[in-house]
């Protein structure tokens, strides 16, 4: 099998969820091929569902990956009940991450793999963040890169991927919430990780619009006028391909999908929907503009379906793949620009 040198680092996610089942999973459908992780998490928890070896430094990873999952043993300190989330295990989820992202900001990891948690009982135990990508934008704050820094989210299934300018807010706050810098903002990172992450050396951008139909010209919307299209006018200046708004409701057909390498959505569902209409079990979130690679698979806990054997490791192991993929890229590109 060929590896990185730096395993990745996969953290466990809500552990009352599906996520040690489908780490389980795609231990098993990667082990003879690679690419190896090491999972933070409790290895006890972890024995229920497969055999695991404890390794002590991440760089143990791959030596040990073919045999058994190698786990960073880090206990949880109260039992889990599968399908129950729990206030009790906030923190060691938080430190799972914390770790994660160090390993991969020294160097030890290659890349950070996230499985999914669930805000509410984080928020119950005093988390003040958004969710992952935020969390992860703060841990990672006083780490110096190169380019336009994130947190962008994009998801991405097979040749699709879409950057969000807007994440986690109510519809009805979408407008006021867009901005012109925003989009610029959305863009640069979007295209920086397209040549840097994803190996395309000159990305095309495709930006939808808000309104129907693209606001029609003012008749049904302004915010294209007023707010992306200038947006849009800012990024060529800048010299990165991009159209000006488009209708939303014609860009995600795979004629279409042909003619750019990634969408600039404006909303939540304007992105989600197409992503997991073209592959629903293999989604991938990734997030742009920071200096680690970080992937996650693009579902949530699945509390009513944990425990059952109803859960699917795809959406995990395309995101076990891409950030491999991702970080093999960034590599090589640090080294041609050196």
């Amino acid at each position: 099998m060929t590896e990185r040198a730096s395993p990745l680092a996969l953290t466990l996610g809500d552990p009352a969820g599906i996520g040690p089942e489908i780490v389980a999973a795609a231990w098993a459908q990667l082990r003879t091929s690679g690419p190896a992780f090491a999972l933070l998490g409790d290895a006890e928890l972890m024995a229920r569902q497969v055999d695991v070896t404890m390794i002590d430094q991440i760089e143990d990873a791959s030596a040990v990956f073919a045999d058994a999952l190698p786990v960073l043993h880090r206990p949880l300190s109260a039992p889990v009940v599968t399908g129950r989330p729990d206030p009790a295990h906030a923190t060691a989820i938080l430190a799972w991450i914390e770790e994660g992202t160090a390993l991969c900001l020294n160097g030890r990891a290659g890349g950070l793999v996230t499985a999914p948690i669930s805000k509410a009982p984080l928020y119950e135990a005093g988390f003040r963040f958004p969710g992952h990508t935020e969390y992860l934008a703060e841990l990672t704050a006083g780490k110096a890169m190169q380019g336009v820094r994130g947190p962008v989210m994009m998801l991405t299934a097979q040749d699709l991927r879409v950057s969000l300018a807007t994440i986690h807010v109510p519809l009805s706050a979408v407008p006021s919430a867009l901005s012109t810098a925003r989009i610029v903002e959305v863009g640069l990172v979007t295209a920086q990780a397209l040549k840097r992450d994803f190996g395309i050396a000159a990305p095309r951008l495709a930006v939808a619009g808000l309104n129907p139909h693209a606001g029609e010209s003012g008749s049904i919307g302004r915010e294209e006028i007023e707010i992306i299209n200038p947006a849009c006018e800012q990024l060529r200046a800048l010299g990165i391909a991009c159209t000006d708004a488009r209708p939303a409701d014609t860009l995600f057909h795979s004629e279409a999908r042909s003619r750019f390498d990634a969408v600039i959505a404006m909303y939540h569902d304007q992105a989600l929907i197409p992503v997991k209409t073209v592959d629903f079990w293999g989604g991938i979130n990734v997030t742009l503009g920071l200096p680690i690679v970080r992937t996650s698979p693009d579902h949530g806990t699945g509390f009513d379906i944990a425990g059952k054997g109803l859960a699917r490791c795809d959406s995990l192991v395309a995101a076990v793949r891409l950030a491999s993929d991702m970080a093999q890229r960034r590599a090589h590109h640090a080294s041609t620009a050196a």
